[in-house]
């Protein structure tokens, strides 16, 4: 059994922030599910959330090898120009300089995951020192998972200090804080970690479901609470957060639900890399068979694309 003082902790904090609605937030999400997009429309969404993928690898065989195949993958997904770049390629920092030289020019974003991901489980200056490595090696943007164990507690200073101290050690690099939703078990935890990494992230920062590491990753429903409560930061505040659901979305057709999700909660301003990212690296080719398919009428074999290397 938590202490009572964790208890009151965690109350004060759902006092602050508001409770969730979970059989609201079903309902809403069941209903995303049932929209028909066609036509334009799908192309549309396709293309954007090509534009939005963060195409990842996350192996301990990756070699500078694999990371060049990425990134030209990544530069180009396909052999038709109206086909646009991924929004970043993500890899481990020992990886980030191989990275940094596929990219060249091309816009992509480099990403690095820190932190020591995906656990956290490590101190706190070999934290900080991993994610000062990675930019310099490169990194644009730098993927950290929270310390869930001091949250659970109800050591919320402890995680927004953590997170802070990351942010400094950014420097001009964008930081996406991965919360772990599958370890903070409620909506209302979800909803407790949001605010707290928003109150000291900046704008062009992100919060992100998952590590893609755990057994229950991004869903429609963990998508909505954590946009319900960019939303709720952005009408407080000002400040435009981002999002970025990883692990599990696999399917064109997810990604379509995304989308309608955030424009019907956030609005056509976050419908933007900027704003927005799929951390599913698998997903990338189902995109592209299906713009295949609207092209020319007729789906190509699952083989017909090269392997996407990772689901994340």
């Amino acid at each position: 059994m938590l202490p009572r003082s964790t208890h009151a902790a965690h109350a004060r904090l759902l006092d602050e922030v508001g409770a969730v609605d979970q059989v609201g937030v079903e309902e809403r999400v069941a209903k995303f599910t049932t929209r028909s997009i066609k036509k334009e429309a799908k192309v549309w969404g396709l293309k954007t959330a090509v534009s939005m993928t963060d195409l990842t690898t996350l192996e301990g065989k990756d070699t500078p090898g694999k990371i060049e195949s990425l990134c030209r993958k990544a530069i180009r997904p396909l052999e038709d120009p109206a086909v646009p770049t991924v929004a970043a390629v993500c890899v481990y920092p020992s990886m980030v300089r191989h990275a940094r030289a596929g990219v060249g020019a091309s816009g992509v974003k480099v990403a690095s995951v820190a932190t020591a991901f995906p656990s956290g489980q490590t101190h706190l200056k070999t934290r900080l020192a991993e994610v000062r490595g990675a930019v310099a090696d490169g990194a644009d943007e730098v993927d950290m998972v929270i310390n869930r164990g001091a949250f659970l507690a109800g050591d919320f200073a402890r995680v927004e200090d953590e997170i802070s101290e990351v942010v400094a050690a950014c420097g001009t690099a964008a930081l996406k804080v991965i919360l772990e939703v599958s370890e903070l078990e409620t909506f209302d935890n979800i909803r407790k970690a949001s605010f707290l990494a928003m109150g000291v992230l900046r704008p062009g920062d992100f919060i992100k479901t998952s590590t893609g590491k755990t057994t229950l990753n991004a869903t429609l429903a963990n998508n909505q609470v954590m946009i319900e409560a960019i939303r709720d930061f952005y009408l407080d505040t000002g400040i435009p957060i981002g999002m970025k659901p990883a692990g599990g979305i696999k399917t064109a057709k997810q990604s379509l639900q995304f989308l309608i999700a955030v424009k019907e909660t956030l609005g056509d301003a976050w419908l933007t890399k900027k704003r927005y990212r799929f951390g599913a690296s698998s997903l990338l080719n189902d995109l592209l068979r299906q713009w295949e398919k609207e092209r020319t009428g007729s789906y190509q074999a699952p083989y017909s694309f090269s392997d996407a290397t990772d689901s994340y």
